[in-house]
């Protein structure tokens, strides 16, 4: 790159007043007047002009690239895939440098400021030997790596890169560099990858319509074509009845840029107003008219073409009214001329016929093309008009002396009128009953309709919805619920604030209880239970009852065998509704804890097991038994999990076995140790 900036230098100094000081102005010099290619044709660059251009962004080089000496071609991913391109100097010292860019969604003009655009550069440069420094044929190829190649030959520089991967629907530029300044040109060609970026629409016709006295038609495409299929004679199209000829045609665009999506066609006599019809051919230079793939609209190919008689355009009709309006969009079916609307909007008179809010106009213009013409004048207000009317706008003679005038010069004559009609801006606010119940609760919601409105979509905590105007919503679980109201009466639109509703008869009952009495002890309850309580009527299951928040603690008769009590708490909340909670209590007849000294594990239901005896309060228990010569035959730390007499599947032998028992006393919290011995007989 060294090198190529010696080059630079000396084509500075060989021209130093010359060509090369001038800016990138011709079309396809500038990333927002791209030239258009396709994947289906090469596309040969035969001017390559030196001039000065800013440089790039990208973070991936370490010097600047530059677009000095360059040209843009755009194109658009039509299938996703891999890109592969070639760029072939016509000269074998050309050297070419390029970068492609992903603009989907962006100002082209982007490039120079968004380092995030590039996808894939290629500025290689042989680095050795005299100037020129060639890189050409250069691009991205199958077999070829790396998306990035900065100047230079080192770190594995080649003049190509692997394909990028171009995704259908999006928008790309590719800027090609000639730093040699060849003026022999080069061919592009889009080739060797999966990607397609060839328009499948086939170009055709679309409409046409007379200008004016018919001496002139406008002609639209369904897509873009090229501007250079086009001849200057317009030997393209002949008229039927053969009442005039075409003599010339000229595209919308095609003075800076190298497409059109229409053209205007001028005829050696005025059309008189009839039906006609327009007709493609081949031209003097063969074709009918190409699309930027090459492909021609098919000879014969015809549209019709109504010229009606030349009188002053009316106006036609007023574009849909949104809410509120404050601006009019008059809509014409010939275009107006932009400099016949009075800016002060004084062409125009606003008066109401029914309703309660007048207004005025303040300013009036157009939606002007390049020629100065505009199917549309927009109207602007002195306010929003927010309430249901009827309004009539009149044409009248303006400041300007004239009222308006067509593109024909025909002046649309004072006096012409157009009524419209307005909404009333809507509410959505809304009220609402809340029905209390011990199952469920009830909410009636209520919107008074006012202004028209005609449909209601109503959100309650995004689960529930209605379309109805007073709907009535169920609620089987209380508490916080949210609400949202949107209106409408087909223009106007309103979204009331989330309100908020607190159903406040949410109960729920329970305590907790001590789990085992032994005894001579007593079973404590507190009272958990949920919601506006009032009343509280505990049964504990030992024939005592209590009406107290807060009840004293209570005695159970141990018996044998072992009992479960099941006390109960009903509470009462204030809106009379009742719920029960039920908990187990364990009544041992004895909560001491001890392993008996034998067993008999024959299944006769009498003494078949070993295990702890009573460990209701035995926390972290650890249970182990053993054999004779030591060895664990038995482990459980589930007190009621018990040895049947058995070991390894088998009947283990009669005799003395050793047991260990460990636990921390639940009371205390003392560890407590204990070890015995116990015979198991057959």
């Amino acid at each position: 790159m060294i090198k190529k900036i010696l080059f630079l230098l000396f084509i500075v100094n060989v021209f130093a007043v010359g060509i090369y000081a001038q800016s990138c102005s011709l079309p396809g010099m500038t990333p927002g007047n791209a030239i258009p290619v396709c994947g289906t044709s090469i596309f040969h660059q035969s001017i390559v002009t030196n001039c000065t251009g800013p440089d790039v962004a990208q973070t991936s080089c370490p010097i600047g690239i530059t677009s000095s000496s360059s040209f843009w071609y755009k194109f658009t991913c039509y299938q996703t895939g891999s890109l592969g391109f070639l760029i072939s100097g016509i000269s074998p010292n050309d050297d070419y440098d390029w970068v492609l860019f992903d603009i989907t969604g962006r100002n082209p003009n982007e490039v120079f400021t968004n380092s995030s655009l590039p996808i894939s550069i290629n500025i290689y440069g042989a680095g050795s030997g005299p100037a020129p420094f060639p890189e050409s044929p250069t691009g991205c190829r199958p077999g070829a790596s790396g998306n990035v190649h900065c100047e230079g030959s080192a770190n594995g520089n080649t003049p190509f890169n692997a394909m990028p991967t171009i995704t259908i629907g999006r928008d790309y530029l590719l800027m090609v560099t000639n730093w040699t300044r060849s003026t022999t040109g080069y061919d592009l060609t889009f080739s060797g990858g999966t990607a397609s970026i060839t328009d499948p629409k086939e170009p055709h016709l679309l409409n046409s319509r007379a200008i004016c006295d018919g001496i002139q038609a406008a002609v639209k495409f369904n897509k873009r074509m090229k501007c250079n299929s086009l001849t200057a004679s317009g030997l393209e199209f002949t008229i039927t009845p053969a009442i005039a000829n075409v003599i010339a045609a000229a595209g919308f665009g095609c003075a800076t840029g190298f497409d059109m999506d229409s053209l205007i066609l001028t005829f050696d006599a005025p059309l008189p107003p009839g039906n006609y019809t327009i007709n493609i051919r081949n031209g003097t230079d063969g074709n009918t008219i190409r699309d930027n793939c090459d492909r021609n609209i098919p000879i014969g190919e015809n549209i019709p073409m109504i010229v009606y008689p030349v009188v002053p355009t009316p106006m036609d009709s007023i574009s849909k009214l949104g809410c509120r309006p404050d601006e009019l969009q008059l809509v014409f079916k010939k275009n107006m001329r932009c400099n016949s609307i009075a800016a002060d909007g004084s062409d125009f008179v606003v008066t109401l016929i029914s309703g309660t809010e007048p207004v005025s106009v303040i300013s009036a213009t157009g939606v002007c093309s390049p020629d100065g013409l505009t199917p549309i004048i927009k109207v602007q207000l002195s306010a929003p008009i927010q309430t249901k009317g009827t309004y009539q706008i009149m044409l009248q003679t303006g400041t300007d002396m004239n009222t308006i005038i067509d593109e024909c010069g025909q002046e649309t004559p004072a006096g012409a009128t157009l009524n419209f009609t307005t909404k009333d801006t809507v509410n959505a606010d809304f009220t609402y009953r809340v029905k209390i119940g011990c199952e469920r609760d009830t909410i009636d919601y209520f919107h008074d309709g006012r202004n028209e409105v005609n449909n209601w979509k109503w959100n309650s905590d995004n689960i529930r919805s209605s379309g109805m105007q007073n709907p009535i919503i169920f609620y089987g679980s209380f508490g916080q619920k949210q609400t949202q109201l949107i209106v409408s009466n087909g223009v106007c639109r309103d979204t009331s604030d989330v309100v908020p509703i607190f159903l406040d008869n949410t109960l729920k009952a329970a305590f907790t209880a001590t789990p085992i009495v032994c005894p001579a002890e007593f079973a404590s309850f507190k009272d958990t239970s949920i919601g506006n309580i009032l009343a509280w009527r505990w049964d504990f299951g030992n024939g005592n009852i209590s009406f107290s928040q807060t009840p004293p603690p209570q005695s159970y008769l141990a018996t044998k065998p072992t009992k479960e009590v099941y006390p109960r708490l009903i509470v009462q909340n204030n809106y009379g509704c009742f719920d029960t909670a039920i908990q187990k209590i364990t009544v041992p007849y004895s909560c001491y804890i001890d392993v008996p000294n034998a067993f008999t594990p024959n299944r006769d239901g009498l003494n078949d097991f070993l295990y702890p005896l009573n460990a209701y309060k035995a926390n972290d228990l650890l249970f182990r038994v053993y054999n004779r010569v030591g060895q664990m035959i038995f482990e459980t730390r589930d007190w009621n999990r018990k040895w049947d007499g058995r070991f390894k599947g088998q009947g283990a032998d009669p005799g003395t076995y050793v047991w260990i028992l460990t636990y921390t006393d639940a009371d205390s919290g003392k560890n407590v140790v204990k070890k015995g011995s116990t015979i198991l007989l057959r």
